[in-house]
């Protein structure tokens, strides 16, 4: 059963989806497809929310890390790496290991990113229950107290789910998501552009990770 694509159902719940379009979508949620009733439900959550909310002005940096997030799902079949300004420092996976040690299975991977002013220090790991939880810690370089605190982050899967979290005084922040072959970074950069880092080659090598 082909299933309708996240941002098709946020423009169904915005309703600007076309009346021929609206219908095809109604008939495949009669089908019951079980995905696209749950990636409905939360845009649904979403709009009610933010009707509820309408006098309510979130932070400056909150709506663009927030777009930026949303922004790369309809960008994620055309581009297959992080946003320019991103260099990979270290990979775990890239390194010289024993013969034999690759095929025991590693359910974690460490990497190391530089995105100016950033420095980002990441560990992917897979779980039991297709679960990927990311552990990392984002360093400001340029000032004296390197911890990021209150860095605003969203782990996206890229398909309706999301987790938005901050990170403490030392920079530190954690997420776990479910497992859908893709996943995506998107931090908060007070000083420009929020940075967008593509993790799904990443999870790819991972037990669980899917091609």
């Amino acid at each position: 059963m082909a299933h309708f694509k996240t941002e098709t159902w946020i423009d169904y719940v915005n309703q600007v989806v076309t009346g021929e379009e609206k219908k095809l979508m109604e008939q495949h949620l009669k089908q019951g497809c079980k995905s696209c009733m749950e990636t409905l439900a939360i845009w649904e959550k979403v709009r009610n929310s933010a009707t509820a909310e309408r006098n309510y002005q979130p932070p400056e940096d909150t709506v663009r890390v927030t777009k930026a997030a949303f922004a790369g799902a309809g960008l994620a079949e055309k581009q297959a790496g992080s946003s320019s300004g991103v260099q990979l420092l270290f990979d775990s996976f890239l390194q010289p290991v024993f013969a034999g040690t690759r095929s025991t299975g590693s359910t974690s991977r460490q990497m190391l990113y530089r995105a100016d002013p950033f420095q980002i220090d990441l560990q992917v790991e897979a779980k039991h229950g297709n679960r990927i939880v990311v552990t990392g810690q984002l360093l400001d370089l340029e000032k004296s107290e390197n911890g990021a605190r209150d860095a605003r982050i969203i782990l996206s899967n890229l398909q309706g789910h999301v987790v938005d979290t901050v990170a403490n005084q030392f920079g530190e922040f954690s997420g776990e998501i479910e497992n859908s072959g893709d996943l995506q970074l998107t931090f908060a950069n007070p000083g420009g552009k929020p940075i967008v880092i593509c993790l799904r080659e990443a999870i790819r090598d991972l037990p669980g990770g899917r091609s």
